[in-house]
């Protein structure tokens, strides 16, 4: 058998699930040929009311908004500037913008950008009555967690957990340059990590800190028993057979209503919801920071901002929590890279980076 980037048989026990994955994808990179869509809700389109010139101001957070939503609309409520048309072949993008930054939508297509990095949405932006609706989900999970949301900032404890992926007879998968193992390689950037945190004011504690296996569930205990104010799982990913395939992914939680980036054939059932779920907004904004300084300091390939919710080492946190594959040891070039601690010496300090 082909070891492939922690392959498993789907199951619906979170007990059993895995903590990372590897090739089969269910959205492709960005820019890439679209192969599935989720079946998309039945479009409800909320009217969009006749100009006001005095509109209250908003005091509190609409409950969850199951419609079709004007992004012109939404726009103007929250006092920004109308989505503008950025191109139109081979297909229709707009930008939003805020003074956090531009989002890029493309119509058609649930991938988008949000300051340059790749992302995805749950369901694709559409054309109605020439304006664009997003699905409102998207609007409260998506778009206003970046556009509109507060910086992110942890405690004050300034407390986190890092978990370097496998270890013990949880061998994870292997490299195609020298047949080393991804659990020798999490724990040495696991380890490289935490001096570099500790000299940022962080309390810093391992999940494993040998080649240990610690279960899944045990995992999520120690960050419980930690008091951890956040959580990043680290990993590095395969796609074997394919040697092609490359580049930095950062997954979290997928949002309760949505449905996965990727699902691997596991069940994914948009109404559970997971003591991570209380985070949505801060795990994205974590994962965008982690995944923007990831792309800086590897130099390699954005695969984008990704949703999952079958890794059972993110869905029982009370706390945000990221999983992040550092490159591809099925390719020969970033194996290469991966096998060099002048590499993950990078990848370490893109991580304390993003928690500057």
């Amino acid at each position: 058998m082909l070891l492939a980037g922690c392959s498993t048989v789907p199951s619906d026990n979170a007990e059993a699930l895995p903590g990372d994955w590897s090739a089969t994808n269910a959205v492709p990179s960005v820019g890439a040929p679209k192969t599935s869509r989720p079946v998309k809700p039945p479009v409800k389109i909320v009217p969009i009311p006749p100009a006001q010139t005095n509109v209250p101001p908003k005091v509190s957070r609409p409950a969850p908004i199951l419609t079709w939503t004007s992004l012109n609309r939404w726009a103007a409520e929250n006092k920004l500037t109308a989505p503008r048309k950025i191109s139109s072949s081979p297909v229709a993008s707009y930008a939003i913008t805020s003074p956090k930054g531009t989002m890029v939508l493309i119509i058609g297509s649930r991938e988008a950008t949000w300051r340059g990095l790749g992302m995805h949405l749950g369901f694709a932006p559409e054309i109605i009555d020439d304006q664009v609706f997003i699905y409102g989900l998207d609007l409260q999970k998506n778009l206003e967690p970046l556009l509109l949301g507060e910086t992110f900032v942890s405690s004050s404890n300034r407390v986190i957990v890092i978990d370097p992926g496998h270890g013990g007879v949880n061998i994870g998968t292997h490299s195609l340059v020298d047949g080393r193992f991804e659990k020798e390689f999490t724990l040495d950037w696991a380890r490289r990590i935490r001096p570099l945190l500790t000299t940022n004011g962080w309390t810093v504690f391992l999940t494993r800190t040998n080649d240990s296996d610690v279960s899944l569930s045990n995992r999520v205990a120690f960050a419980e028993a930690h008091h951890a104010d956040l959580f990043i799982s680290l990993h590095f990913n395969s796609a074997a057979p394919d040697k092609r395939q490359n580049g930095v992914e950062t997954y979290c939680l997928t949002p309760t209503g949505l449905p996965s980036t990727l699902t691997r054939g596991f069940n994914d059932s948009w109404t559970n919801r997971f003591p991570n779920n209380a985070f949505d907004s801060e795990n994205l904004q974590l994962a965008v920071r982690m995944h923007g300084a990831l792309l800086r300091g590897s130099g390699e390939e954005d695969r984008g901002i990704r949703r999952a919710r079958f890794m059972g080492v993110l869905l029982g946190q009370k706390r945000p929590a990221v999983l992040v594959e550092g490159g591809y040891l099925s390719n020969t070039r970033e194996a290469e890279k991966i096998a060099t601690p002048a590499f993950r010496q990078k990848l370490a300090e893109a991580v304390a980076a993003a928690l500057k």
